[in-house]
């Protein structure tokens, strides 16, 4: 019995190349898609320049440069020139001549004697070899002659310094002096300085240490020396 169908009427003959075909076209649609990109123009617009917008900077005048006057015109020359004549006269003086001859008088020069001027030496009171005495300081080494000294100085300041005086000078609370004196070579009290809150505090100050007795001068190496030393007066003004 022969078939009804039409071989050509046949669909699945060509099966394979129609899939091979829609396969390639497919996998070419998805490319396009993967690689396909869009911009937005926004984003893109990178405008226009209008040179026309642009106003020309003006640059104020910070500073005038002006011109320097011309300078004056010289002096007219005079009309007429009057030649002086120098008729003054001018003495010479002669030089005489210094060098001795054979009949120069010769005259004999005595010994010129040479006076040492001693000078005057200051020596700190920490580091002198013999400190000044204070009277009624003389036993001891050299240590206990500079304790005792100064114990003495400050019992004869507190008994001398009028401390009221801080008050009727209108201060209170704790008042510092600083002295500064010497004692020179002869054992005197010289050079007396002193710095206070108010100039009647350092003017009884001076007045107190000029009151010193007399002491035995400080020697260095075996010679009188000036030493100086210092002093600090501290009290409380009581309110």
């Amino acid at each position: 019995m022969e078939p009804k169908k039409n071989p050509k009427a046949n669909v699945g003959r060509n099966s394979s190349l129609y899939f091979a075909i829609g396969l390639a076209l497919m996998l070419f649609l998805t490319n396009y898609a993967i690689n396909y990109k869009t911009y937005d123009k926004s984003d893109i617009d990178i405008g226009q320049l209008n040179l026309d917008d642009l106003d020309d900077e003006e640059i104020p005048l910070t500073e005038q440069i002006q011109t320097p006057p011309p300078p004056p015109p010289p002096p007219a020359a005079p009309e007429v020139i009057e030649v002086v004549e120098d008729e003054e006269e001018v003495e010479e003086t002669v030089i005489e001549s210094t060098e001795a001859d054979q009949e120069t008088e010769i005259v004999e020069i005595e010994e010129v004697e040479v006076e040492e001027v001693e000078e005057d030496i200051e020596v700190p009171f920490a580091v002198i070899e013999n400190v000044p005495v204070f009277p009624g300081c003389e036993k001891g080494n050299n240590a206990a002659k500079k304790k005792c000294m100064s114990d003495k100085i400050a019992k004869f300041v507190n008994r001398k310094f009028n401390t009221d005086l801080a008050g009727d000078l209108g201060l209170s609370g704790r008042q510092r002096i600083n002295v500064i004196f010497k004692i020179d070579k002869t054992g005197n009290i010289i050079g007396v300085r002193a710095r206070a809150p108010h100039p009647g505090l350092e003017k009884e100050a001076k007045r107190v240490i000029s009151l010193l007795p007399k002491m035995k001068p400080g020697k260095q190496r075996g010679k009188a020396v000036t030493v100086p030393y210092s002093l600090p007066i501290i009290f409380q003004v009581q309110d």
